[in-house]
């Protein structure tokens, strides 16, 4: 792997020129996190619980992916662990291997995804280091990027509406092949960011896939387009998703009021500046009952405890992902005339809720799955900016990642965890001090080395 370790001296060489990326020399192979075709019915018949997605996940050589005219290959210093790669590791609710059969049969040219290993990863921050023929001049080889984990067809006129509601828009890394959890990432130029330069190479990574997941929830038209005031209840205050709608909700003028597990992610989301914190470990609620039905008095006393804690005002807005054993209770919290948005569902698919309780009071569901290029690119200004900050709390490198990908399929963890790809150690990347002093190690910080 000698190309290798050159490309990563070049890329910490700050007299690095663009001339010397030009002609750089490529490995035929890396190192990346893959499962296997051949092992896609391995759990059948398994609850999720049981599954051990340590026998799925594989740190293995592949070839280096070919580029297309109008692709870029990134060397990627380090990713961040999503839960859709658990779920592509336990082939719930689909084995990915569907998607990628799906994608090969969208254009000829996707049939390279259409592999019998399926390279994970949603997250990387990393440098280009091959750019095809047709991609914008806006971007050269030895550009800085962090990477928009939707691949877009620019085909479907819905689609120019708005990406995601164009059925062909996948997700990469998980619906197409060559994710960031590898030493190199294929993606396509309209992916492409410019990486916040006051954030190390793990840090930036963290960021793009749930920043821009957050932006869309709460501050797009497509999402709750929170107000200034808005009573906005976050479950899973000290999670990825959780912490970074926590800084959205506070930059937007909002009150967060956080539910979480324990009192040590208690007075770590209230470093993050929250006043209202609900720590269900001193109150066990449990909205349904063992039969399966409703808990009304659970219910009940839920959203009295909550708004209680708010001085008796209402929720507006419930930011959900959480679902099975939450998303009762989010559609009984809301005000009338409220919001529920919804993103993903980590505790279980099949939601029941009563439903007087949402079509009688006028709230309203909205489902939202990751961002829009548009959307993706204000969040990241905003990372650019120091306006939103990393949530980053534990670094493994990617020959240990399926140990951090263990850590999330059993909620052990809090924040993102980061990845080291080509990056041979954290804290490198930072270009801007200037902006990271301005901002202060404290705040880009908060949950590094919170083990819960």
């Amino acid at each position: 792997m000698l190309e290798v370790n050159k490309i990563v001296e070049m890329i910490e060489d700050d007299k690095t020129t663009q001339k010397d990326y030009e002609n750089i020399k490529l490995p035929d192979f890396m190192k990346a996190l893959v499962t296997l075709k051949e092992e896609e019915n391995f759990f059948e018949g398994m609850q999720i619980e049981d599954k051990d997605i340590s026998k799925t996940l594989h740190y293995k050589e592949v070839p280096l992916p070919k580029v297309e005219e109008d692709e870029v290959l990134v060397a990627v210093m380090a990713s961040g662990i999503n839960h859709n790669t658990v779920w592509s590791a336990t082939f719930e609710p689909l084995s990915t291997f569907n998607f990628l059969s799906y994608y090969a049969k969208l254009n000829p040219k996707n049939k390279k995804h259409n592999l019998d290993y399926h390279i994970l990863g949603s997250d990387a921050a990393g440098v280009i280091v091959q750019i095809g023929k047709t991609v914008n001049h806006n971007w050269k080889v030895g550009d800085r990027v962090v990477i928009y984990p939707g691949v877009i067809s620019n085909i479907n006129p819905q689609g120019y509406n708005d990406s995601l509601t164009d059925p062909d828009t996948k997700a990469w890394g998980y619906e197409t092949n060559f994710g960031g959890l590898a030493q190199f990432c294929l993606v396509k130029s309209s992916q492409l960011m410019k990486k916040p330069e006051h954030l190390s190479w793990e840090e930036a990574a963290s960021l793009s896939l749930v920043s821009s997941t957050a932006y869309r929830m709460l501050v797009s038209h497509h999402g709750a387009q929170i107000r200034q005031g808005d009573n906005v209840l976050i479950w899973g205050g000290a999670g990825g998703l959780g912490a970074i709608g926590i800084q959205y909700v506070l930059n937007g003028g909002g009150i967060p009021i956080v539910v979480v597990s324990s009192e040590e992610k208690a007075q770590l989301v209230k470093k993050l500046g929250c006043e209202f914190v609900f720590n269900r470990a001193n109150k066990n609620f449990n909205f349904f009952k063992e039969n399966g039905t409703f808990n009304e008095r659970h219910l009940i006393a839920f959203k009295s405890t909550i708004e209680r804690l708010i001085n008796k005002e209402s929720i507006d807005v419930v930011y959900e992902h959480t679902g099975k054993e939450t998303f009762a209770a989010s559609v009984f919290v809301a005000k009338r005339g409220g919001k529920i948005v919804t993103c993903g569902s980590t505790t279980g698919y099949e939601h029941f809720y009563d439903n007087r309780y949402l079509w009688m009071h006028v709230k309203s569901i909205i489902g939202s799955h990751g961002a829009n290029i548009f959307e993706a690119y204000n969040a990241n200004r905003l990372s650019c900016l120091g306006k939103i900050h990393p949530i980053l709390s534990e670094v493994f490198t990617l020959k240990d990642s399926i140990k951090g990908c263990i850590k999330v399929k059993n909620n052990q963890h809090v924040g993102k965890i980061g990845i080291l790809c080509l990056s041979p150690k954290e804290g490198l990347g930072i270009k801007n001090n200037e902006l990271r002093e301005k901002i202060g190690e404290n705040k880009i910080n908060i949950f590094r080395k919170q083990i819960i």
